[in-house]
């Protein structure tokens, strides 16, 4: 059994940031694919960023040069730094990792962008 467990999130500024974790724990062989997705009330869930277990980094356009996505590999970890937070950013984060051609989904985390 394979779990992600997600923290960091919560009420922000905008201007301000915010640091996500997700540990993965359980029956574990190779994790190849790491990433965060976001989905926002009413929208469909997007690809923020990845990470490959070779470090090859992927960011949506709308996250380019304010967010980083890192990874840990002996902690099974992968974080997310988000800085220069915007309001449209504002939605519920989720960690996903791809461990022998599956993909498992976290619980979720609610960030959320306001004055």
């Amino acid at each position: 059994q394979v779990q992600l467990v997600e923290s960091g999130g919560g009420l922000v500024q905008p201007g301000g940031s915010l640091r996500l974790s997700c540990a993965v724990s359980g029956n574990i062989f190779r994790i190849t694919f790491m990433g965060w997705y976001r989905q926002a009330p009413g929208k469909q869930r997007e690809l923020v960023a990845s990470i490959t277990n070779g470090g090859t980094t992927n960011y949506a356009d709308s996250v380019k040069g304010r967010f980083t996505i890192s990874r840990d590999n002996a902690k099974n970890t992968v974080y997310l730094q988000m800085n220069s937070l915007k309001p449209e950013d504002t939605a519920v984060y989720y960690c996903n990792a791809g461990i022998g051609g599956i993909g498992y989904w976290g619980q979720g985390t609610q960030v959320t962008v306001s004055s």
